[in-house]
Order: structure tokens, then C-alpha cells, then sequence
């Protein structure tokens, strides 16, 4: 079957669609190096094939939608156009081989993760929103030129930076998800989630709204206040609820597994749903059986 047939945000006025999980560690499952500053984009780079696998192993769990390996790819690589077009092609050859309908999500992620330092999870960078639409502009015109069915903010951890990409999307007239980081019941950068959602209420181009890359006792409550700010689709996809330690690139396990309501996100009005950082395609499976 080839790539889906119609866009995405008709599906998700009709039922769940189910998001992959994380290419970084599926990418070091396969025995990839992923150190240095471009994280999964030096896989892309390197050995893109391993990515192909990726997508595939996803695909194969059940995925619908595939999220490309451009989130840390920035304007200041002397190859950053090609990369971006190749994160795109790769993910729409898996998405065309697939036996059912699979949708390539371009990965446009946030200022903090091309500086490499986790700033992502902290946000509030000094920069205006005016400079942050002028770094995001060059991503977003690449990916597009290679043909996506939507793109993915993801991993927003701020109001500015939102406004920053939405400005940049109006701009294309494109379809996108916006989904923010969290932690203690605001975004990463400390802004209530009211303040943060209702920025997406007036974007017609925005189709799904909610959160990635978080604790999963964190979801709940932000879908519900996304849900309030601007009754769009949702989306989640959480970490397994692992903190990220930036100044060792390595990740701290919870003590004890974190629970998945998803029967309660959906109840909310999650249609899209998938995992982040640590989560599998075995993760990734279980809610395909399950959806």
C-alpha cells in the first residue's frame, strides 16, 4: 500500500492514529553511534540505511505515523539541506513499503536541541521570537520542499518558541502537530499550559495539539488543559518517564515503571498517540494491539 491516501487530520476526526516511538533508541539498539551534537542526525548522515531499519521496525509495530530524523539537524550544517530531504525520503520509502497507511511526519524540533546541551528541557534561550522564526525558517522551507505529510513541533519548551514556529507555519499555510515539553504541570520553561495551548487555538494549520518527551504522569493534566485552550485533536507521546542528564548524555530510569493510561488520554481526546525517548517498538505493538 502506498502512503496515505488522504491527510492526516481526516483521520484524526474519525479515530486514533497511532504515532512510532523513539528513533534514538531503537537506533542504538541496532548498534549505532550516536554521540556528538547531532544525536540521531549523525546516524542519518553516517548510515542511513540503519535509519531506513528504524522506520521499518516501527512500521512493522503498528506505527501510522513515522517521525523523520531531522530533530537535531540545524541551519549551520554545511549539509543541512540534504540531510532534512534525506530524513524525508527515508521515512516515506518505509512509509510506501508498509501494509498499511503510514504518514511521514517531518521532525521539526527546538532551538535548544541543535545546541546539544539539553536546553530543550529548560528553554528561554535569550532569544526574541522574531530571532527564534528566523533560525526555524530554513528547517521548515527544506523539509517541506521534500514532500511531508505534516510536520511535528515537538519538543517545544516554551511559549516563544511556539509562537516562533507558528508564526513560521502560517507562513507555508502547512500542516503541523504542536506538542510542548512538561514538567510539574507547565511547559519546561516554567509557562502555564493555558497560556502555552491557547497559542494553537487560532492556527488554523495546527491539526493536534498536547505533549512529547515527558514523564507519562504528566500527561493527563496537560491534555486536559490543552484540551480546554483550543478543542483540537490531541496528541501524546511520552518518555517512559526517564530524566535526561545533559552534561553525561545519559538517561535516569523512574524507580518503578511508569503507568500508561491511555484509555484515560484518549477519554480526553488524544488521536494521536505514540511514544519518545525509550520507548520501543515492543511499546509501540502493545498499543497498536490495544487501539
Amino acid at each position: 500500500m502506498p502512503r496515505a491516501s488522504g491527510p492526516l487530520a481526516e483521520a484524526l476526526a474519525h479515530r486514533t492514529v497511532l504515532l512510532d516511538g523513539g528513533l534514538s533508541n531503537q537506533l542504538a539498539a541496532q548498534g549505532c553511534d550516536l554521540s556528538g551534537g547531532l544525536w540521531t542526525g549523525r546516524v542519518l548522515d553516517e548510515r542511513p540505511g540503519q535509519v531506513e531499519a528504524a522506520h521499518t521496525a516501527y512500521a512493522r509495530a503498528g506505527a501510522e505515523v513515522l517521525i523523520t530524523a531531522s530533530y537535531q539537524i540545524g541551519p549551520g550544517h554545511p549539509r543541512a539541506a540534504a540531510l532534512l530531504h534525506r530524513s524525508v525520503a527515508l521515512a516515506a520509502r518505509v512509509a510506501e513499503a508498509a501494509g498499511h497507511e503510514v504518514w511521514v511526519a517531518a521532525s521539526v524540533g527546538p532551538y535548544g536541541a541543535v545546541l546539544a546541551d539539553g536546553s530543550e528541557y529548560r528553554g528561554r534561550y535569550g532569544l526574541s521570537v522574531r530571532e527564534l522564526a528566523a533560525f526555524h525558517r530554513p528547517r521548515v522551507e527544506a523539509l517541506l520542499a521534500a514532500g511531508p505529510d505534516v510536520l511535528a513541533l515537538e519538543t517545544v519548551p516554551d511559549p516563544d518558541e511556539a509562537e516562533a514556529l507558528l508564526t513560521v507555519l502560517a507562513e507555508t499555510g502547512a500542516p503541523a502537530w504542536l506538542s510542548y515539553t512538561v514538567a510539574d504541570g507547565r511547559t519546561r520553561s516554567g509557562a502555564p499550559l493555558p497560556e502555552a495551548f491557547a497559542l494553537a487555538a487560532a492556527a488554523p494549520q495546527v491539526i493536534a495539539v498536547g505533549v512529547n518527551c515527558c514523564d507519562p504522569a504528566e500527561v493527563l493534566p496537560a491534555l486536559e488543559a490543552a484540551a480546554a485552550a483550543t478543542r483540537k485533536p490531541l496528541v501524546a507521546y511520552p518518555n517512559d518517564g526517564s530524566a535526561w542528564e545533559a552534561a553525561t548524555g545519559t538517561w535516569h530510569a523512574p524507580e518503578s515503571p511508569r503507568p500508561w493510561p491511555t484509555g484515560a488520554w484518549q477519554h480526553t481526546g488524544a488521536r494521536l498517540l505514540g511514544g519518545c525517548c525509550r520507548i520501543g517498538p515492543d511499546r509501540i505493538a502493545e498499543l497498536a494491539a490495544g487501539k
